[in-house]
């Protein structure tokens, strides 16, 4: 039993030697500004107000010599501006100078008849210094305050009983009624506060559970439709010539190429499954593509029967893989960017320009990247295109790329009836670039009449975003073409070499 008792009053002694580690001003979460001074206006008042009661009532009333009244006023109230941001160093100033103002008013000569120990203004500083302690201090800082507060006013009690009036009885009932309340106030402001912070979390959970949810059933979608779609195309391609009798070497070479489009096709649909899957997916930290991989866009878009000159002219020194140098070059952001309006844009020539001659350039004039992709009429406007309509989402995914990097970006159709792609994107883009509101569904069935005004030009008729999967999107019109192929790329290479650009 008395160990435990040594060991609670061991912890309350280290209680009040242990101030909360917060400075913060009291009420300083409050999101009124008014509300925050508010301590400190308070704090002011009632010093101004009890610091000249209380000097004058230890001097006139309790004749108490002036200079000694002055010195124990002030430090009866001036702590009350600590209390504020420090309220239990506070507290220690206050309680010391009360228990010597009430020693010292043992010997003046105007005691008799008048409260003691604790004048009333004491009384006033001190319940005001108990609301600031309740509001920032532990459970257990307080008990001990309480008290001590009852160990000093029942011993000043006992020490001269005939001139207690009974202020010692007051202040213990007063601060500990002050101490509780206040303790009260501040748990439940608290509680408030916790559970506006799980509503907030639960808010948060309830909207990443319902983004994964979505995110699983695209991936279901795109396993059960498009990826079983691309598994019979495989099949089917990898097959024919075992099912076909006397079929030629072109046709095939043709077979062997849309079955090998096909699986790289599902190879990237398993990575998208994978990102859609898992938020930790191996597939975020594949390699993106950039401008060194152009070249293999180009043949892939030249070999679906689409003569394709590329033209990349930049000042920065280029690594063996065609990367910019360390330390050069735009951000890794800017050139994906640019391989997907590329990507994006060949993929509608194929889809509804077959045949028209394309020129891809890429430039960086005044530190920007400058995308520019030109493409003529098909040779064949009799002949219907590979699709006729679209959703118009590849100009909107074109638009948003560019916008992420805080670039620009122009489209429209030509006067020979062919179709203009120009994007110009910052090398390096700001950390976080401003984003416009996104486009509405009007907007982009604008661009789709736009783009088919344009005489099957590359426009947001075919942009329906089935190219950004991945570099051999522009690869769906690959049967179209066949053996004429090669008379074009040499036509497009011999173009080349006298610029002297690199060639598709």
């Amino acid at each position: 039993m008395v160990p435990d008792l040594r060991d609670g009053l061991r912890s309350l002694g280290t209680a009040l030697a242990t101030p909360a580690a917060s400075h913060e001003p009291l009420l300083g979460h409050a999101s009124s500004r008014l509300v925050r001074r508010l301590p400190y206006v308070l704090a002011f008042a009632f010093t101004v107000a009890l610091l000249p009661s209380t000097v004058q009532l230890l001097a006139n009333d309790y004749k108490m010599p002036g200079g000694l009244a002055g010195a124990l006023g002030v430090a009866q109230t001036a702590p009350l501006l600590l209390a504020v941001t420090r309220p239990l160093p506070a507290w220690w100033i206050v309680f010391t100078a009360d228990l010597v103002g009430a020693l010292t008013l043992l010997a003046a000569d105007g005691t008799a008849g008048r409260p003691w120990p604790w004048p009333p203004t004491v009384i006033v500083g001190y319940l005001v210094l108990c609301l600031a302690l309740a509001l920032r201090e532990s459970r257990r800082t307080l008990l001990a305050v309480w008290l001590a507060t009852v160990t000093a006013s029942i011993t000043l009690g006992f020490v001269a009983p005939e001139r207690s009036e009974g202020t010692n009885v007051l202040l213990i009932v007063l601060s500990g009624a002050v101490l509780l309340l206040g303790a009260t106030l501040r748990e439940r402001a608290e509680a408030q506060r916790r559970l506006a912070e799980q509503e907030t979390i639960s808010e948060a959970e309830r909207a990443q559970r319902t983004l994964l949810e979505e995110r699983a059933r695209i991936a279901r979608e795109l396993h059960d439709v498009v990826a079983h779609h691309m598994s019979v195309i495989t099949v089917q391609a990898d097959s024919a010539p075992y099912r076909i009798a006397e079929m030629s070497p072109e046709a095939r070479e043709e077979f062997g190429s849309i079955a090998a489009t096909a699986r790289e096709s599902l190879t990237e649909m398993r990575r998208l499954l994978g990102v859609l899957r898992s938020e930790r997916s191996r597939g975020e930290r594949d390699p993106q593509p950039g401008l060194e991989r152009l070249e293999q866009l180009v043949e892939a878009t030249v070999r679906a029967g689409v003569p394709t000159e590329l033209s990349v002219s930049l000042p920065w020194d280029e690594g063996e893989d065609g990367t910019a140098g360390e330390g050069t070059g735009p951000a890794p952001t800017v050139t994906l960017s640019a391989y997907r309006i590329v990507q994006e844009a060949l993929a509608n020539v194929v889809r509804h320009a077959p045949g028209a001659r394309t020129r891809i350039s890429v430039t960086a004039p005044e530190d920007q990247l400058s995308v520019l992709v030109v493409n003529g009429p098909s040779p064949e406007p009799e002949a219907a295109p590979l699709e006729t309509a679209g959703t118009g989402h590849g100009l909107v995914g074109m638009r948003e790329r560019v916008r992420l990097v805080g670039g620009s970006l122009e489209v429209g159709p030509l006067p020979d009836g062919g179709f203009r792609v120009a994007a110009r994107l910052p090398l390096n883009p700001p950390v976080t670039a401003l984003e416009k509101p996104h486009e509405t569904a009007e907007d982009a069935e604008t661009a789709e009449d736009t783009a088919d005004a344009g005489n099957g030009g590359n426009g947001a008729g075919g942009a329906d975003g089935e190219s950004t999967g991945n570099e051999k999107a522009a690869d769906v019109g690959e049967a179209k073409g066949g053996g004429q192929d090669t008379k074009d790329r040499q036509d497009t290479k011999s173009r080349q070499d006298t610029k002297g650009s690199a060639t598709g």
